[in-house]
This record gives C-alpha cells, sequence and structure tokens, in this order.
C-alpha cells in the first residue's frame, strides 16, 4: 500500500503551496484586499487569477484540453488542501464552491454542445455559476424528493416556477443549474436544466444576512415565475435529475473536505510560535501537558480527515461512487475543522478572539461545515443503511 503521491502530482502540490505562501496569504492582512461580505476584493481577485494562469496552476480539476490541468481526485485533495491554507486561496486557483462542483458535473455529464455553452466559460474566468436545488420547508433540502419547484412542458422547451434558497453565488452567478420536478415518479421525478442570468422569468428576492464570511455573491432566496428554458438546455435525460445531483454533490462534498483540510491545519499553524514562545508558569505553553493534548489530538484528528478523504479521492478515481467513504470523510473533517480552529483560538487566548488573525473569520465560517452539502446527521444516515445492508463486508479491502 503506497501512501507518497506521482512525482508530477508532488511537484504540483509544491508549487501551490509557493504561490499560496508568497502570492496570496500576504494579502489577508490588509483589510482593503477584503470585499464587504469578508471575502476577497473583486479587483485584487482578478490580478491574483492572472498570476494564477502565467505560473500554470489554473483550473487544476479541469481537462488540459479546456485549459485546466487535468488532475484526477486524488491529485486534487493534494494540491487543494494546499490552497486552503489560506482563507483567499481556493478562489484564486478557480477551485472553490460553487464553480468548482458544477464545473465537476458539467465536464462529466453535458453534451460536447452544453459544455461549450455553459462550462467553458468558468473555466475561464469569464463566469460564475450557481446549484439551484435547496428549497424552503417544505419543499428540498437534504431530501431532493420533496422538490416542490415545477418545471412543465410547453412546445419546444419547459417553463419553471417555484421557490429557491440558500443558493450559493447567485449574487454573481451568470450560469445555473436547476433541479425541478417534472413528474411524480419518486426516482425519475426531477429533471436538471441549465438558464443563464440574463434570462426573465426568475429574480433574487434577497441575501440572505448569514454569521459567517460569504463566497463571492452569497447565499440567496430565488423566485421563479414563468422562467422558460429550451429543451436543448436540459442536462442529461427528463427524469435523470436525482442522478444529476448524486453526481455533483459526491464530488462537491469531497472537494470541500480536501480545502477544509488545508483551513485546519492552517488554525494551528496560528498558534505555533504563540505556544512555543509565551511564558505561564515557569513554562512555556508548548511545554504544559495540557496544551500538548490539545494540539496533538487536533493534530491526529486531522490526520485521520486526510487519510479518509484520500480514501475516497482514490474511489472516485476508479469509477466507484464512493458514497459511504464520502460520508465518512465529510463527517470527520466538517468535526475536525471547528475542533482545530476552536484549539487555536483557545490556545492564543483573546487575540484569536479578536480580527488580529484570522482565527476568528475561521472560527464563523466553519459552524457551516456540519450543514453544507448534507448536514452531519444525514451522513451518518447513509452510513448506517450501508452498514445493515453490508454486513462485515462494510469494511472490506479494494
Amino acid at each position: 500500500m503506497d501512501f507518497s503521491l506521482p512525482p508530477e502530482i508532488e511537484s504540483y502540490r509544491r508549487r501551490v503551496r509557493a504561490f499560496v505562501a508568497e502570492n496570496i496569504r500576504p494579502l489577508e492582512s490588509d483589510a482593503a484586499n477584503f470585499d464587504d461580505h469578508e471575502n476577497i476584493d473583486q479587483e485584487v481577485l482578478g490580478r491574483v487569477r492572472q498570476e494564477v494562469k502565467a505560473a500554470g496552476l489554473w483550473a487544476p480539476q479541469m481537462p488540459r484540453e479546456r485549459g485546466g490541468q487535468g488532475l484526477a481526485m486524488v491529485g486534487l485533495a493534494a494540491c487543494y488542501e494546499e490552497m486552503g491554507r489560506s482563507i483567499f486561496g481556493p478562489v484564486c486557483f478557480n477551485a472553490a464552491a460553487p464553480d468548482d462542483g458544477n464545473m465537476l458535473l458539467l465536464d462529466k455529464v453535458a453534451t460536447e454542445a452544453q459544455k461549450e455553452r455553459w462550462l467553458q466559460p468558468i473555466i475561464d474566468g469569464e463566469a460564475r455559476s450557481a446549484f439551484v436545488m435547496t428549497e424552503p420547508m417544505p419543499g428540498a433540502g437534504s431530501d431532493p424528493s420533496a422538490m416542490r419547484t415545477t418545471a412543465t412542458r410547453r412546445g419546444g422547451g419547459w417553463v419553471i416556477d417555484g421557490h429557491k434558497w440558500f443558493i450559493t453565488g447567485a449574487g454573481v452567478a451568470r450560469h445555473f443549474i436547476l433541479i425541478a420536478r417534472t413528474s411524480d415518479d419518486p426516482r425519475k421525478g426531477l429533471t436538471a436544466f441549465l438558464f443563464d442570468a440574463g434570462q426573465p422569468g426568475w429574480e433574487i428576492t434577497r441575501r440572505i444576512p448569514i454569521m459567517g464570511p460569504e463566497e463571492h455573491g452569497g447565499h440567496c432566496e430565488l423566485k421563479f415565475d414563468g422562467l422558460e428554458i429550451g429543451d436543448e438546455n436540459r442536462l442529461m435525460a427528463v427524469g435523470e435529475g436525482l442522478k444529476v445531483t448524486q453526481i455533483r454533490l459526491g464530488r462537491a462534498r469531497l472537494t470541500h473536505c480536501m480545502r477544509w483540510l488545508g483551513m485546519a491545519k492552517r488554525a494551528l499553524e496560528e498558534c505555533f510560535s504563540y505556544v512555543k514562545e509565551r511564558q505561564s508558569f515557569g513554562a512555556t505553553l508548548a511545554e504544559h501537558e495540557g496544551v500538548q493534548w490539545l494540539l496533538g489530538d487536533a493534530a491526529m484528528q486531522i490526520e485521520i480527515g486526510r487519510l479518509l478523504t484520500m480514501r475516497a479521492a482514490a474511489k472516485l478515481d476508479s469509477g466507484d461512487f464512493a458514497r459511504k467513504e464520502v460520508s465518512m470523510a465529510k463527517i470527520a473533517v466538517a468535526e475536525v475543522l471547528h475542533q482545530a480552529v476552536d484549539t487555536a483560538i483557545q490556545l492564543i487566548g483573546a487575540r484569536g478572539y479578536s480580527k488580529d488573525t484570522p482565527l476568528e473569520w475561521m472560527y464563523r465560517y466553519a459552524r457551516q461545515a456540519r450543514l453544507v452539502d448534507g448536514a452531519s446527521e444525514i451522513h451518518k444516515m447513509v452510513l448506517s443503511r450501508a452498514l445493515l445492508n453490508d454486513g462485515i463486508d462494510f469494511w472490506g479491502w479494494d
């Protein structure tokens, strides 16, 4: 069992690490580089993205023939972790949610014509995107079968009516992937569609205020009232919307984990010099047993998350859906992200609670990890079903 990275991936990982350290992390210390929603300012982002492209590090998850780097999931796991060591990192490489998951989906299932129209501008950084699925109660959340937004056939296309919310990135998105109900069939009742921000028949009713810093475009509430979509902009077959969500969310959940592991590591890094130098009761903090326990446990949990994430990535690369492996990684990494940030704040003390470090930013951001792309409880249900179905083979080897 070989845990080493192929030489070309290791080289790429080191280049990403160096670029983050030299070109992105220094930006975090200047308030002028932040926008009004605590993310990287768009003008600064545009400049850094050009530098990323010039360095040959752009869009690592996309095929080379489309301007990406052609990395498989295992390579992404190693590199996204490095990007996540800056709060600005992933978006600079065009590897942040929701564009990342949307690109992975479209590259896998879209027709060639759809890829040219809807995918390529996202890869090139000319358009942002959003995945439009979640609805207010009693509509779809973790259970897509509760979908209430409808797509009704009319002439050669479809008419969309309904209500969505917490749609990440919708405020700046130009290309949207929409999931809507096309029949009452419990398994084949949903269909996926593509639409453009400039089309009439829909609106953003508000950008929902949240406790944490926001991705570009926020988390928005949308209303659909007669949006018309041509059948050529249907993604996959009628009735395959649930399959679209499964393909999209499985990989997106794991790329979240990859980025979160980088942030968890960065959080601990923030306290290293302090605990080594700060004197308390005749010894440095690092010499106190209680501090050692906190750091040691956080480090171990991060490593567990890394192994689970890499295991799931390898399964996905083999063609497996890796449902239980992705769920295990999602649960573990969401927990350790919060643990690592909380540990760092506790050890640094009041300074960690202030805005003098990025830790308070990370702390507010981290709470969403146990909710987005399926709450931890949903993933535990997935694991329970797999265990009861597979029995002792739940723990099988490849």
